[in-house]
């Protein structure tokens, strides 16, 4: 790798053959410039259609500085909103989901139709009626994605639906439109770069090495591919049994999926949209994850578990089965991923090699440098480059 900021773009990634620097997975400066030139236009999960049924109902998301509400409103319209008043700036929703007739602030008792549109406002009077009017809270981008709820601060690039546009052959079995929420929304802090969360996710090597668990379902046989905008990684399950007994009971009691291909049906399919929005896509359920980024050695990875209706206590037992698995799976990340965090804080790790293999990673290196060219450096430039 070299320091070289001038290249980039289109073309062969000069430094396609090395990872990121380590200085970017703590920088203040890089985190505050990655912010707003990777996450405020990326698309981020919200909630499913399901969640929010009736109207008034919502579900909101805290995202780059920015607190977004989703709502369903008359005619069943959905809707993505500033949660922000328009007043005094105060939050309004503070839940992570509800039922409201109206947005109403709890400082000043502003409130706003499911619309957004101001409504009541005390002392009304005594405002200049021309500076209340049109007054509304900002629509924010979004997009529902076979029943998903994706919303992005910025626009600009593809849709979810051009992203996954290669897949949907593949996903379209899977109903996910169908599907209903299992549990509730889990938020598990982690005292690492939310990049070291994403390299782990579609890193393929580190399986056979640090996940005895998934080596023993898997084999040989886990699979990566990258096409830029999302990562995709898959293992069929052996049909040699496993030794350990959660692993083995799942093997032989997941009861048969018929609305899957036949290849489908033992296939445990993950999908990375870049550049943090993770769905592992089971025969049994679909689970959902997020890496959000709270500060540089900071982020909250954000998930949650959907399932299409089925009473067969096979389908329960598998999918019970599966918590257990993935549990054991996740454990082993967290301590690999701050294992990696603590060791790039040493001056003496600047970026390493990647093998031909390791296609997810090299991709997502190739678009951080290409969005933030000072990425290409091995140390941090001088304070102020990301405003100049």
């Amino acid at each position: 790798m070299r320091d070289r900021t001038a290249e980039g773009g289109d073309g062969e990634d000069p430094d396609a053959g090395f990872g990121l620097p380590g200085w970017i997975y703590r920088d203040a400066e890089f985190f505050a410039a990655e912010t707003r030139r990777v996450m405020r236009p990326s698309w981020q999960v919200v909630c499913h259609v399901s969640d929010i049924p009736g109207t008034g109902d919502y579900h909101t998301l805290n995202f780059a500085g920015e607190s977004i509400v989703v709502l369903r409103g008359e005619g069943g319209v959905i809707r993505a909103l500033s949660n922000v008043c328009r007043h005094r700036g105060a939050r309004i929703l503070d839940e992570a989901s509800g039922h409201v007739e109206r947005l109403t602030c709890p400082y000043h008792a502003w409130s706003y139709g499911l619309d957004g549109r101001l409504g009541g406002v005390p002392l009304r009077e005594t405002y200049d009626a021309k500076a209340l009017d049109g007054v509304a809270l900002p629509a924010i981008e979004s997009e529902v994605w076979r029943g998903f709820i994706f919303v992005r601060l910025e626009s600009g690039g593809p849709s979810v639906a051009e992203m996954m546009a290669p897949y949907e052959a593949e996903v379209a079995p899977y109903r996910f439109e169908e599907m209903r929420a299992l549990g509730r929304v889990t938020l598990r802090p982690r005292t690492v770069n939310w990049k070291n969360i994403a390299d782990n996710y579609s890193d393929g090597l580190h399986i056979r090495v640090a996940h005895p668990g998934l080596t023993r379902l898997f084999g040989r046989g886990y699979g990566v591919a990258a096409d830029g905008q999302v990562d995709r990684m898959w293992g069929t399950l052996l049909e040699r049994r496993s030794d350990n007994p959660s692993e083995r009971m799942y093997q032989h009691i997941l009861p048969e999926v018929t609305h899957l291909p036949e290849s489908h049906r033992r296939l445990w399919l993950y999908f990375k949209l870049w550049p943090n929005v993770a769905f592992d896509i089971y025969p049994d359920q679909v689970d959902f994850m997020q890496f959000l980024p709270v500060s540089p050695t900071e982020t909250l990875i954000r998930e949650i578990a959907y399932v299409l209706p089925d009473n067969r206590r096979e389908m329960k037992a598998a999918r019970y089965l599966n918590w257990r698995i993935n549990r054991r799976v996740n454990a082993e990340d967290t301590v690999l991923v701050q294992r990696v965090q603590d060791g790039m804080a040493s001056p003496n790790f600047t970026a390493g090699p990647l093998s031909r293999d390791e296609v997810c990673l090299r991709a997502f290196g190739k678009r951080v440098r290409e969005l933030i060219p000072e990425a290409r450096l091995l140390a941090p430039p001088a304070p102020g480059w990301s405003r100049r």
